[in-house]
């Protein structure tokens, strides 16, 4: 009795492996432009803020948050939490407790988020929030502060050297974005330049020391100074 054996032939094996690699490769793609799109969001935020500081200035000739004129330049609409700055030409104080971690409504560097919302350069919320600051595509939040000439330039950092008018802060970014981010913002080395990752959420922060201490799994917060 004559037997008949079936199975794949070798061009079918090969049209599923061609099939399986097109699929892997397309998923692989697809994996690689949804991190290309945090990476940009999270970029545009350090890019936003300080179009939202300069827009404000241009229009009321004073700092968003610290503005002391606020209840004449915004009108009815600077209701409570919305308040006036003290108008020393710093946003918060970087010595103290009004940092970029702040969820005082009434520190200035929660004002900061009330005032340019209110005024028109950024969308969330102005009432009814214990924390005004908004959130980054990685699900951390973003503050801002005034920064200093002095060592630490931020409160109790001192092993994060930022230098600059402004210091913002983006928290919760994974290590496999932080370097991409550095790459796009500053000199791809996020222990060294104007923008720096340090582990922590909150004071004090470590600096990583360069690109190889940082772990892709590992959440890091980013600091650049402007």
């Amino acid at each position: 009795m004559k037997r008949t054996q079936s199975g794949f032939t070798l061009i079918e094996m090969a049209i599923v492996l061609v099939i399986i690699g097109l699929l892997l490769g397309g998923v692989l793609k697809g994996q690689e432009l949804i991190n290309s799109a945090k990476v940009k969001n999270l970029a545009n935020d350090f890019r936003n803020i300080p179009v939202f500081i300069y827009g404000y200035q241009d229009k009321f000739k004073a700092l968003p948050g610290d503005d002391k004129n606020v209840l004449t330049n915004l009108g009815a609409a600077c209701v409570s939490p919305c308040q006036a700055g003290n108008g020393d030409g710093v946003i918060g104080v970087p010595s103290g407790t009004d940092t970029w971690q702040s969820v005082t409504a009434t520190d200035e560097t929660q004002q900061f988020w009330i005032h340019v919302r209110l005024a028109g350069f950024a969308p969330g919320a102005t009432s009814g929030a214990s924390d005004y600051r908004p959130t980054n595509a990685s699900g951390g939040v973003i503050g801002i502060q005034s920064g200093s000439t002095t060592t630490p330039p931020i409160k109790d950092n001192a092993s994060l050297p930022i230098r600059g008018s402004y210091v913002i802060c983006s928290t919760g970014i994974l290590g496999k974005f932080v370097q991409q981010l550095d790459t796009t913002m500053d000199d791809g080395n996020p222990g060294t330049g104007s923008m720096l990752a340090a582990t922590g959420t909150g004071y004090p922060l470590t600096a990583v020391a360069n690109a190889a201490a940082i772990d892709p799994a590992a959440s890091y917060t980013v600091c650049m100074g402007i």
